[in-house]
């Protein structure tokens, strides 16, 4: 079985940081890009960050400066760096990645969600 499994959401006080983690395991034949999604309370589920396999980068205006994508391909593995957060940032943040196992095709695959609640 292909899966992703998530690390390093918490509670945290405005201003403050967190690194999120994704590992991607089992048996996988590639992976192309990488992204972070996030759901909050009463919103639609929305694109954080992304990175292609060939290291390009796409982020929400609404964390740029503050957040960075990164991912190591060998450990198939990608990151959230969370800097500088707000109350408005808090939301279950979803890993997703498009995988190729044992089909011919690419398909998209989620990891389970990570909570992440910023408040003093």
């Amino acid at each position: 079985q292909v899966q992703l499994v998530e690390s390093g959401g918490g509670l945290v006080q405005p201003g403050g940081s967190l690194r999120l983690s994704c590992a991607a395991s089992g048996r996988i034949f590639s992976i192309n890009d990488m992204g972070w999604y996030r759901q909050a309370p009463g919103k639609e589920r929305e694109l954080v960050a992304a990175v292609t396999s060939g290291g390009r980068t796409n982020y929400a205006d609404s964390v740029k400066g503050r957040f960075t994508i990164s991912r190591d391909t060998a450990k198939n593995t990608v990151y959230l760096q969370m800097n500088s957060l707000t109350p408005e940032d808090t939301a279950v943040y979803y890993c997703n990645a498009d995988v190729k196992s044992s089909g011919l095709y690419y398909f998209s695959l989620w990891g389970q969600g990570t909570q992440v609640t910023v408040s003093s």
